[in-house]
């Protein structure tokens, strides 16, 4: 099983500077590089400074000159925000800047936010409907000389320019439902899912969802799969406890923002207060420590030897927690120089 890295810039505070919130991202990455992690994903978001990521082709073009080992994958581009041509075109042009190191993830988006501020009206069906609509349209322009005729987009004959470096450049998809997993397997293309907060079941169903789909196209050559989940490496069980604590506050604020239903200043949400985190329904710091990648490296390791038992290709440990950069840089620092060799 190999590791990656997935990271955006994310602004919890009006005081952090969104320079210098970018230079620590990029610390990170560096850290992910030089330590031998397979690959950094980061996605796209829009409006929101909870994940400032407008446009993750962007950001990776700058990795690349600043990596030398790394794969650097788009977790997720929104596919209804995006013509066909144009990424192909976009995909196409990165890849050729960053040497043929682009994996190409795209999804059909979360945040009911996002869609009515880029795309008022979208829904989550038609969302999908995009999503399954450009990744065809995608592969047939790389080919050349592609014309479309869909429910979403119509042109006539096109071919991406330039067209990718790579041959095959992998695309994949951010799958949940059966349907989805079906979907991407049959179109040849890798799968991406996450658990989020949910129990380790939920990390067996994703898998069980994916090997279904492989058995329903026996034709096409399996896929990989790739597990994105929230992880920290403790350095003792009271900084395993604050860790829990952190992701549980991240977790609030990230259903506030699925919600779309708190005010929203200069980018930010209204502040959570303790008492309205503290009556969540479902999420707590109890269950964080119990669900996500939490722990000193030995139960880091133990989780993620389950994991790869049933048979995960990739392991992105998500970055992502509203944690100080301090404390991100140092778990990322332990799993790379803790976690990892046990696994090399």
């Amino acid at each position: 099983m190999k590791f990656s890295l997935f990271v955006h810039m994310e602004r919890i505070s009006p005081a952090d500077p969104e320079p210098r919130l970018y230079q620590e991202m990029l610390e990170l990455c560096r850290m992910a590089d030089e330590g031998g992690m397979h690959a950094i994903w980061t996605g796209e978001h829009h409006g929101m400074s909870f994940t400032i990521a407008p446009n993750p082709l962007l950001n990776l073009v700058d990795l690349a000159r600043r990596t030398k080992n790394v794969r650097l994958g788009t977790g997720t581009v929104i596919a209804p925000f995006w013509h066909p041509i144009k990424l192909a075109g976009e995909a196409a042009m990165a890849d050729i800047i960053m040497d043929g190191r682009l994996d190409l993830g795209i999804a059909r988006g979360a945040y009911s936010f996002e869609y009515e501020r880029v795309m008022p009206g979208l829904d989550a069906w038609n969302a999908g409907g995009r999503m399954r609509e450009l990744i065809p349209a995608i592969k047939g322009l790389w080919a050349g000389d592609y014309a479309h005729d869909g429910q979403y987009w119509q042109f006539p004959a096109t071919t991406s320019a330039p067209k990718p470096l790579q041959k095959d450049l992998p695309i994949w998809v951010a799958a949940r439902d059966p349907n989805s997993h079906e979907f991407a397997v049959a179109n040849g293309c890798n799968v991406q899912v996450t658990p989020l907060h949910q129990p380790f079941a939920e990390v067996e169903s994703l898998m069980q969802r994916f090997n279904d789909a492989c058995a329903k196209a026996p034709e096409v050559p399996r896929p990989k799969i790739m597990i994105l989940q929230h992880g920290y490496v403790a350095e003792s069980a009271d900084d395993a406890a604050l860790a829990a604590d952190e992701l549980n506050t991240f977790y609030n604020y990230f259903g506030a923002w699925f919600l779309n239903k708190r005010p929203i200043h200069q980018g930010m949400i209204a502040e959570l207060t303790a008492d309205e985190m503290a009556a969540h329904p479902f999420y707590s710091p109890q269950a964080m420590r119990e669900n996500l990648l939490i722990g000193e490296a030995p139960e880091v390791i133990e989780r993620l030897r389950k994991i790869e038992a049933l048979g995960y290709d990739e392991f992105s440990l998500w970055i992502d927690s509203g944690m100080s950069f301090a404390r991100k840089r140092d778990s990322l620092r332990r799993f790379i120089e803790d976690v990892m060799p046990a696994f090399a």
